[in-house]
């Protein structure tokens, strides 16, 4: 009978604590996918409607792309990847219906930004090239300026300041860089500020604490923001406690890829988005994800869970 007992007692334990594993398994899973709506697919937003803005932050692993689908018919792409993701940026946005790209942005020379740009700009019509006057010796960048010379495009330099593009319905205006020299590539990322029908979208590309701090100085009225393209993939070298003060945003966009060496995003940039109430979605774990806005101002995410 103390023998049977014992079992008895020993397997209750296993299951207590199978359950306390569960539990605490559960509770780490749900805050770092930190995901409160039902999933859907990006097949349940229609990128054809008049008068709808489109911001699809595209996955392309350890790196940035984001396309966007103007409401007056005209795109952007701001950034593509590495290189061996440019048939996949192409594709995406070919599926979309488009054969021409308004404008193109490279936020900074760095090839997880630019590597995908060679191929997507040899693949379509561009109108326009936008980048900040930073240069770098690797292969990948000098490609891209001897394939945007060879389309007979000229690379406008992108000033804090300047308006992409504007109309009376929306604005997209470059916020940074706003230095002409920096010891840091990051630092020269392009950012950019979206506002359609009081939604805002802020592009960061991977500017640090450094570009951040010059932009509290110039723009801090400016930097509140919906949505929030975290800087660096989720590093901890950006997205200060001061800046994200300034542009507490709803949702903030992770572009990284799945278990990369750098292991980002960084904890502390995701603690400091939790303590914000920011919503965080992660390319990693979600995959391209999608943003739409109305004409009346409505607010649509949509994302593609792993198969």
């Amino acid at each position: 009978m103390a023998g049977s007992r014992k079992q008895e007692q020993n397997k209750y334990k296993i299951i207590s604590t199978l359950i306390i594993i569960a539990v605490v398994i559960f509770v780490i899973v749900s805050r770092n996918a930190d995901v409160e709506f039902n999933p859907v697919t990006k097949s349940a937003v229609n990128p054809n409607s008049e008068g709808m803005l489109f911001v699809h932050y595209i996955d392309v692993g350890q790196g940035d792309c984001e396309f966007i689908e103007l409401p007056d018919g005209r795109c952007v792409l701001i950034d593509a990847g590495e290189s061996a993701y440019s048939s996949v940026v192409s594709k995406e946005i070919k599926e979309l219906g488009y054969d021409k790209i308004d404008f193109v942005v490279g936020t900074h020379p760095h090839t997880d930004h630019i590597g995908g740009l060679r191929g997507v700009v040899s693949s379509f019509d561009i109108g326009a090239v936008y980048m900040p006057r930073a240069s770098s010796n690797s292969a990948t960048f000098e490609k891209l300026l001897l394939e945007i010379k060879d389309k007979g495009l000229k690379i406008n330099t992108v000033k804090a300041g300047d308006k992409l593009v504007e109309t009376d319905e929306y604005s997209m205006v470059f916020l940074a860089p706003l230095s002409d020299s920096y010891e840091d590539l990051n630092n020269y990322s392009a950012v950019i500020r979206l506002e359609y029908n009081g939604n805002t979208f802020l592009f960061t590309g991977d500017a640090e604490s450094l570009s951040e701090n010059e932009m509290l100085d110039y723009y801090y009225d400016e930097l509140d923001c919906d949505v929030l393209k975290v800087g660096h993939h989720g590093s901890r070298y950006s997205t200060s406690d001061e800046f994200l003060d300034a542009v507490s945003p709803s949702y903030a966009i992770i572009s990284c890829g799945k278990g990369n060496s750098y292991g980002h995003p960084h904890q502390e940039t995701l603690s400091k988005l939790y303590d914000v109430n920011a919503q965080v979605l992660r390319t990693d774990q979600l995959g391209s994800i999608t943003i739409c806005c109305d004409a009346d101002g409505g607010f649509e995410v949509a994302y593609e869970m792993d198969s």
